[in-house]
């Protein structure tokens, strides 16, 4: 899979990117992840972006050609027309569920904005898919194209060490991850639940669902609704309320 962040910090998505388990993935071409200078398509001498807004307003707003230019070039460049997506406050929120789906594509292309925003033109001409990583605004698209960036990364085939590794946590099934726990065994009187002793690995298994539901239940009940449950688990949530 090939990820192309268009950015105005490409060092700063690169530093991150370089490191850890997303790193790895890179350098053993697990993941191809480009970070492109949207500078570079500026035919500004003083490499500018931005504009100050029609109407009057706070702020700068990045200008329509440069970002269009770069879009275009990365599409000659691959070969293939990447699956844009805009990362804004605007979007529908971040699901696991539509990182499950990002991850079957073969090429994205992630659009970072800054300062106030992007000329609205270029939306409409390239018709990107809009995507929000949380109610709140952020100085620019940098942090949330990571975060898509990873989610997306760790779900390709290698990059983690099991498919259990993303298989079992919050949100990949609806609920919340159950707690973890590592040595010592006491820690300031506090002790490791005696079951994940025992080696027995269908009582664990059993725990470890009612934890998850347990914890769902009291922190986002929402979640429920959208989680496949057994009538095991129904009537283990009906005994918590």
């Amino acid at each position: 899979m090939r990820i192309d962040i268009l950015t105005l910090f490409p060092e700063m998505c690169n530093a991150y990117l370089s490191e850890s388990i997303i790193g790895r993935a890179r350098k053993a071409g697990k993941v191809q992840i480009e970070c492109v200078d949207i500078r570079d398509y500026t035919k500004d001498k003083h490499r500018r972006v931005d504009d100050t807004p029609y109407g009057g307003g706070m702020g700068m707003i990045m200008q329509v050609e440069p970002i269009y230019d770069c879009y275009n070039s990365l599409c000659r460049k691959t070969g293939a027309k990447p699956h844009l997506i805009y990362l804004t406050p605007q979007g529908k929120t971040l699901t696991q569920k539509r990182v499950r789906e990002l991850a079957q594509m073969d090429n994205i292309a992630l659009l970072c904005g800054h300062y106030e925003g992007i000329d609205e033109r270029v939306i409409e001409e390239l018709q990107p898919e809009e995507i929000s990583v949380g109610d709140y605004v952020l100085t620019g698209g940098e942090l949330p194209a990571l975060i898509l960036a990873d989610s997306i990364s760790r779900m390709l085939p290698g990059v983690l060490s099991e498919d259990e590794c993303f298989e079992e946590e919050s949100h990949y099934s609806s609920l919340l991850e159950y707690p973890q726990y590592t040595r010592p065994y006491e820690w300031r009187g506090r002790t490791v639940p005696d079951v994940l002793l025992t080696g027995h690995h269908a009582n664990v298994d059993k725990w470890r669902r009612q934890q998850s539901l347990k914890r769902t239940f009291e922190r986002r009940p929402d979640m429920l609704e959208k989680a496949d449950l057994s009538e095991e688990d129904r009537e283990y949530l009906s005994d918590l309320k």
